[in-house]
This record gives C-alpha cells, sequence and structure tokens, in this order.
C-alpha cells in the first residue's frame, strides 16, 4: 500500500462513525467525488480512489469492498503470450443508495438513484433506479417503492434512539421474533 493511501486509511479508522468517516473522505478529496450526507463504514481506502464517485444521501456497509481494478494481468504477463496493462473501471453511486455489509463492487458499475444493495452481494452490472439487488452475482429481487411502503407500514421492532435499546424495545424484538415462529 502506497504511503498515502495508508495514511488516509489510518485517518479513517480514527474517525468515529459512518458520518464522520464520510466528512473525513470528502475533506480529503479522496474520491473522484463525495456527495452529501454520506455515511462510510468501510475502513480501508480503496485503490485508485479517484474512478468512484458517490452522489448524496448514501450508506456504505461495514466490510463493503470497491474494486476499481483486476490483476490478471500479473498472471498473464508471466506466460509470454503478450503484454498486458492493469485493467482499471469506473465505479458510480448515485443519490439514496443503501449498499449492505461485506458486499463488492465491481469496476464498470453504476448503481442508480433509490437502490439498496443486499448484503454480501457482488455488483457486477449496473443496477436501475428503484430498485433492490442481491445476491452473487446481484439480481434484482425487489421495488425501492415496495420496500419504502412496508417500512413506512411500521410492521416490525425497532428503537427509537439509533445505538441505543430499551427493555421495551428489547421485550418488543423478542416478542415479535418468537411469534413468527410459532
Amino acid at each position: 500500500m502506497k504511503p498515502e493511501r495508508l495514511i488516509h486509511t489510518i485517518g479513517l479508522n480514527l474517525q468515529r462513525g459512518a458520518l464522520s468517516r464520510g466528512a473525513y473522505l470528502k475533506k480529503k478529496k479522496i474520491f473522484a467525488q463525495m456527495g452529501d450526507y454520506v455515511r462510510f463504514q468501510p475502513r480501508i481506502v480503496p485503490l485508485y480512489p479517484e474512478l468512484i464517485k458517490f452522489h448524496n444521501n448514501i450508506m456504505v456497509g461495514s466490510g463493503v469492498r470497491f474494486v476499481t481494478h483486476d490483476a490478471v494481468h500479473s498472471v498473464l504477463n508471466r506466460m509470454n503470450i503478450g503484454e498486458f496493462p492493469e485493467m482499471i473501471g469506473c465505479i458510480e453511486v448515485m443519490d439514496n443508495v443503501f449498499i449492505g455489509a461485506d458486499s463488492t463492487i465491481m469496476p464498470n458499475v453504476r448503481i442508480g438513484k433509490n437502490v439498496i444493495i443486499g448484503a454480501g452481494s457482488l455488483v457486477s452490472k449496473d443496477c436501475e433506479d428503484n430498485s433492490i439487488y442481491a445476491g452473487v452475482p446481484a439480481r434484482k429481487i425487489g421495488n425501492f417503492d415496495d420496500f419504502v411502503a412496508k417500512r413506512l407500514a411500521r410492521d416490525y421492532a425497532s428503537v427509537a434512539k439509533n445505538q441505543s435499546i430499551t427493555e421495551a424495545e428489547k421485550a418488543n424484538a423478542w416478542d415479535r421474533f418468537h411469534r413468527n415462529r410459532d
């Protein structure tokens, strides 16, 4: 890892919370573009961050990897069949996107507006607006507007304050958990 990338990775790790990490990345101009209210959980600055653009209102879950290159050229170049340069590609994440934990975003991918990427997904192709994607490889599994409507119905356990849970909220979550299994 080059010194500048290492320094920014350390700086990223010193930030408290996803919103602070997003602000750090924006202030240091690490990515090609960093919009407003970008929450960034990963603790590593990807290689070639200048090939990545984030628009507004984005949540990137922990362990998400942005891959802007491949390394197959290093194998091909040792086979004496030709000279192969390193392949690179851009990544763009549009407005109102959630990328679930441990997902991988491959080069030359645009994630459209109002998109949810399920945890552990491998995104190797563009994701269309107003959609939900999941899987390896990621496939469209739902509609963003339908998801929002379900969440507005509030038929799920929740907490009133982020990262804080009351005894009543715990009891409600366990009650719902057991009720759905009886």
